[in-house]
């Protein structure tokens, strides 16, 4: 197994903290994969965080005044009972290590690490997340909060990362796969991942999407998030509208019960060239790049059944939107 310890100190002011990152995946590693995804016609989840323009873009998605949904409800939810998940997970002072999957970064982890520390808890931080930018991001968030922090660069469906998480389990940990991770990387796939990870004493907060044919799509199929969704390939010099076209479409897994699917892709206008690192990627005209899809669960019943049959987990407490479109649960092996 490879791997690459970076510090790295995020300017911040005077006093940079000094951050640390362990990668499993590397910056050479996610250029040769990006190129081979372009190749193969399809972009993973973790392109759409690895160039600076998808950064600053993500940034402004989740801070602009209307904010991406899936990031203001699950935001907004732990916010609200932060302390109460913090009171029924650390009933009693102790060591908790949290872990967030997908941490972004790490503003809604934050809110735990400070509700755990009020409880009485020493809480120490271990984000996750393929983005070394917005890694740097949740690290030096933390470190300024005063947590003692190191982050893990890696791929979530890469098996080495649950390899690497189980390796280094030492204290009770918690466990955040919120802003709807579970949905983009496959809730059967990343609940099966996860059953095997946790230990009797972890904890986990999960949360996802209630599937409504008009909202959802609207929730993606907007002008901010256009942007986002097209920045991998602005970055290699694309242009929506000009050189193809961004399609975002909802449909029903036919395997799965009760899940849907919001899907997208470019569709080329005319004959590309795609130049990266010295080397060409064309496109025929009519071609497409699938992108990454994200699922939604037609019900919280839907939703809560695949957390206890899939993932072996028992749901301690649950929290619903104010637009009761979205879901998220504290729950236990």
């Amino acid at each position: 197994m490879r791997r690459a310890c970076e510090d790295s100190r995020v300017d911040s002011g005077w006093q940079s903290p000094m951050i640390h990152v362990e990668a499993l995946l590397t910056e050479n590693d996610l250029a040769e994969q990006f190129l081979a995804a372009l190749r193969h016609r399809y972009l993973a989840e973790k392109f759409f965080y690895w160039f600076p323009l998808s950064v600053r873009a993500w940034l402004s998605l989740c801070q602009s005044a209307a904010p991406y949904k899936n990031f203001s409800r699950s935001y907004e939810l732990i916010r609200k009972h932060a302390a109460e998940m913090a009171r029924r997970f650390a009933a009693s002072s102790g060591k908790v290590e949290v872990v967030g999957l997908g941490a972004g970064q790490g503003d809604k982890d934050l809110l735990v690490l400070e509700a755990l520390r009020d409880q009485g808890a020493e809480a120490a931080y271990r984000p996750v997340d393929s983005s070394q930018a917005l890694l740097e991001i949740a690290l030096a968030s933390a470190a300024t909060s005063g947590f003692a922090a190191q982050g893990l660069k890696a791929d979530l469906a890469d098996p080495r990362t649950a390899e690497a998480l189980a390796a280094s389990a030492r204290e009770r940990r918690l466990y955040l796969i919120v802003g709807n991770t579970l949905g983009v990387i496959g809730p059967v796939k990343f609940l099966e991942t996860l059953r095997a990870l946790l230990r009797p004493q972890d904890g986990v907060v999960l949360d996802g999407e209630i599937f409504n044919s008009k909202a959802t799509l609207a929730g993606y199929d907007n002008p901010l998030n256009r942007q986002f969704a097209f920045a991998p390939l602005a970055s290699v010099g694309l242009e929506d509208g000009r050189d193809g076209e961004l399609v975002f479409e909802t449909k029903s897994d036919a395997q799965l019960d009760g899940l849907h699917l919001v899907s997208k892709h470019f569709r080329a206008a005319r004959p590309l060239a795609i130049t990266l690192a010295g080397e060409q990627v064309a496109l025929s005209a009519g071609q497409r790049i699938e992108m990454s899809s994200s699922y939604k669960y037609s019900s919280s019943e839907t939703f809560l059944g695949m957390v206890r049959e899939t993932g072996g987990l028992e749901p301690l407490v649950e929290y619903r939107s104010d637009d009761r479109h979205f879901f998220m649960v504290l729950a236990r092996p």
